[in-house]
């Protein structure tokens, strides 16, 4: 059995289910049932009988193009885990971009990030060279830039409250910098963060990083850390919107391409394309009247 719920636009949801249904007729991933949501009336549900995953969700990609979605092979249920990335997902900058804007290096910066996130450019390599770049650049910057540059996305605080009154825990885990995360993190009361770390001597960034580096492979193991934890048969859900985010995304029950770019978004099981994060809450069907504030 497949199940999507999805928020779409109204004014056209009936035609566009109808074209989905007829599409799906005489395939594996045919319509066995589509009804709204009772607690939520704007999500609308759709079962499958079958296993056709990527008919479905081909399908609906041709007839909801500018939707938000959860495609799941079992019933629906909140998570027990939500890994979040944090750059243009919970908040919406870059920030090694921002913090590049303060050496008058950000669009030299900010080219590499975007090939980076688009998978053309091995993650590692990209996050030295523009760390590299940054080398003399003041502590304090940092401090500016947070307070000047750097904003939550709209439904992030929603959305991680919520989740976390429903028991889940919630882990922050980024290819940026602890410098902006933990701070982030506290904002949205993430309960643990991952993270790299800028290195800094006499108040300034030396253009290189402390540790280990927090890289696909590392948001992954967080994620299948954090199930473990909450035994076999946990139910998480991961956040992101770049090509770093994938194994993440592929590893979870519900792999949520927030805005992403397209490489990221094909690897995902759920999408956030048209609302803000709270839609997550919509399609997870938490009542509005349920939501939390951090």
């Amino acid at each position: 059995m497949l199940i999507a719920r999805l928020i779409a636009e109204p004014s056209t949801l009936e035609e566009a289910l109808d074209g989905l249904i007829a599409n799906l007729a005489d395939t594996d991933a045919q319509v066995a049932h589509a009804a709204m949501l009772d607690f939520c009336d704007d999500v609308l549900q759709i079962e499958s009988p079958g296993d056709d995953m990527a008919g479905l969700r081909a399908a609906l990609d041709t007839h909801f193009p500018h939707s938000d979605a959860i495609l799941a092979r079992n019933v629906i249920s909140v998570p027990e885990v939500f890994v979040s990335d944090m750059d243009s997902t919970m908040i919406g900058q870059e920030c090694i971009d921002e913090l590049a804007d303060f050496a008058g290096l950000k669009d030299q910066v900010a080219g590499i990030t975007e090939r980076a996130m688009q998978g053309e450019l091995d993650f590692e390599t990209a996050l030295r060279e523009r760390v590299g770049l940054l080398a003399g650049l003041g502590e304090d910057a940092i401090t500016q830039c947070l307070a000047e540059r750097i904003r939550l996305t709209t439904g992030a605080r929603s959305l991680v409250a919520t989740l976390k009154s429903r028991g889940c825990r919630t882990v922050l885990v980024t290819g940026g910098f602890h410098h902006f995360a933990d701070s982030v993190a506290e904002q949205l009361g993430f309960e643990r963060v991952v993270g790299n770390r800028l290195e800094v001597a006499n108040g300034k960034l030396t253009g290189g990083l402390v540790g280990t580096i927090t890289d696909s492979s590392t948001k992954k193991a967080v994620l299948v850390e954090e199930m473990a934890a909450r035994g076999q048969n946990a139910v998480s859900m991961a956040a992101g919107d770049g090509a770093n985010d994938i194994p993440m995304l592929e590893a979870s029950t519900y792999g949520i391409a927030y805005r992403a770019k397209p490489k990221a978004r094909a690897a995902a099981n759920g999408w956030v394309d048209r609302g803000d994060l709270t839609s997550l809450l919509r399609l997870l069907e938490i009542p509005e009247k349920d939501w939390r504030i951090s």
